[in-house]
């Protein structure tokens, strides 16, 4: 399967710039072929003229045709068969096995988008009916949906090729909410986004619609991003990346004349509180499965466990010692870029110079010609932890930070100290659950999910999953980037006031020919309204 190196430009291959980049291998430490065409200002301004073209039509489809896209899209996808596992592989560094897993999990949520366009509650329509005999004043006819908001810029995410990004989640949710998309691919993995690109261009053209409503661009420059996100036909921006690069694009998308949503997911640390009924049932087995949830992906996970945290005392002592010594025993693994090994490298250089701070590393040194990074452990207690706000930023990668406690008063301090994060872990038993009620509610402020017993490596692609949290998680704590609920990131709520029925949306009608789910009245119902 040859590629072209050029952007995907409503239907149409462009490439107007003399600006090039190649994609890399990490494995093997060289360049790749063919050179990448940058997109040019031309180029980024026609995406998004021609995405606001083709809102119009696109937002008045019917849900079957959405529906179909979705569908097409994913079976596409699935037909490019072993090449794009293979360019993604070479790309990336990471397993074809790991790889093949992602490919399903970016086809079953586009198919899990169109069951719910399919399905059609999503738009959560809410009637008052009008009641003109009400004293002292009458109510009006009064009829409310979500409605979609215009064109979407989605940034692609370097730490997964497939599921978050051309084809990821938040391309999946943009379309279902028939807003059209321009992707800015990620340059560490430009084939595979070449590859998934014209897979979703096969799928419009197929589905008879617009070509423009989907577009991808390449760039490496960051000044592409921002004017992605300045110009005047995006309506939202999807992000997910570290904390420096989703800032400069929330600030862009703040700092517009018409101020738009950037809904960017960026650090997190993840924290994971042993509690001591879990130090007493397995300690052996809470140790290797931390060490394997730590260095899963080489650490490359947004939910990998950054912090453990837990009450000093020879059950915690022994946990900690076995814990380093598996660290110490564990292999490096190739990193996705060197860019983000760099980062890697940096971050737990600072980290390890910060007195009262203990350091294990693997026992094999890393290989720099193969962009490997070795997994790292660190040790401290709550005092230095607390004086020193490095240790609570994330590091990614397969690092994470012990912290021991003296006392409960210890643990809550750790807690309320913690900023915002996608996931807090509590291990323990259920009478470890009452007797820390205290701790829990901290947390609840702290995290866009809690989890009991478990590792929050592994985010379930299902409607009642939230993957958000409060800053710096997310921008915006009450969105989900994974779950059908990532849509309501891209509609907003329109109320119809004494319209005509005929006049109406299909899903506010009187008869409610979707037979959709409604709130008519104060009152859930899939019934028409006699």
């Amino acid at each position: 399967m040859e590629l072209h190196g050029k952007n995907q430009l409503a239907g149409t291959l462009s490439a107007r710039g003399g600006k090039t980049f190649s994609a890399f291998d990490p494995r093997l430490g060289k360049t790749l072929e063919p050179v990448f065409f940058e997109a040019t200002g031309e180029e980024v301004e026609r995406a998004l003229r021609l995405a606001g073209e083709a809102f119009p039509a696109f937002r008045a489809s019917g849900a079957e045709t959405v529906s179909a896209l979705l569908e097409s899209i994913a079976e596409e996808i699935l037909a490019l068969g072993d090449p794009l596992i293979e360019r993604a592989a070479a790309e990336s560094g990471l397993p074809k096995d790991r790889l093949t897993g992602e490919r399903a999990r970016t086809t079953n949520q586009l198919r899990l988008f169109a069951s719910l366009v399919k399905e059609g509650s999503y738009v959560d329509a809410r009637i008052d009916t009008a009641l003109p005999d009400r004293k002292p004043a009458p109510r009006p006819d009064l009829r409310r949906m979500l409605i979609p908001i215009g064109p979407v810029v989605v940034f692609a995410a370097s730490n997964f090729p497939l599921a978050f990004s051309v084809a990821g989640g938040d391309t999946a949710s943009a379309l279902a909410a028939r807003n059209p998309v321009v992707v800015k691919a990620h340059p560490a993995h430009p084939g595979t986004s070449e590859l998934v690109a014209g897979a979703a261009a096969r799928a419009v053209r197929k589905a008879g619609l617009p070509e423009e409503v989907f577009s991808m661009l390449h760039a490496a420059d960051p000044a592409t991003s921002i004017a992605l996100v300045r110009h005047a036909e995006t309506k939202a921006v999807a992000f997910t990346g570290s904390l420096r690069a989703g800032r400069a694009i929330f600030d862009a998308a703040s700092g517009r004349p018409d101020p738009i949503p950037a809904f960017v997911e960026m650090g997190s640390v993840n924290p994971v509180f042993i509690l001591p009924g879990a130090l007493e049932q397995s300690p052996d087995a809470l140790a290797q499965g931390l060490c394997n949830s730590v260095n899963l992906g080489v650490g490359q996970f947004c939910t990998c466990p950054g912090l453990i945290i837990g009450n000093a005392g020879a059950a915690f002592d022994m946990l900690r010692e076995k814990l380093a010594g598996l660290f110490r025993e564990a292999a490096p693994g190739t990193m996705l870029y060197p860019g983000i090994l760099t980062g890697y490298e940096k971050a737990t250089g600072r980290a390890a110079a910060i007195p009262g701070v203990k350091r294990t590393c693997a026992a094999r040194t890393p290989d720099p010609a193969r962009t490997e990074a070795g997994p790292t452990l660190f040790e401290t207690d709550a005092a230095a932890w607390l004086d020193n706000h490095q240790l609570r930023e994330e590091i990614f990668g397969p690092a994470s930070v012990v912290v021991c406690c003296r006392s409960h008063a210890d643990l809550l301090r750790v807690a309320s100290a913690l900023e915002g994060t996608l996931t807090a872990t509590v291990y323990g038993t259920p009478d470890d659950l009452a007797k820390h009620r205290d701790l829990l509610s901290v947390l609840e402020t702290k995290a866009g999910r809690l989890i009991f017993n478990g590792f929050p490596t592994g985010v379930e692609v299902s409607p009642a999953m939230h993957h958000g949290g409060p800053w710096p998680a997310t921008a915006d704590a009450k969105f989900t980037s994974v779950g059908t609920a990532a849509i309501l990131r891209f509609l907003r709520p329109l109320c119809y006031q004494n319209l005509p029925d005929a006049a109406l949306p299909p899903e506010l009608r009187n008869s409610n020919p979707r037979g959709i789910w409604r709130t008519v009245n104060g009152r859930l119902t899939s019934e028409a309204i006699a």
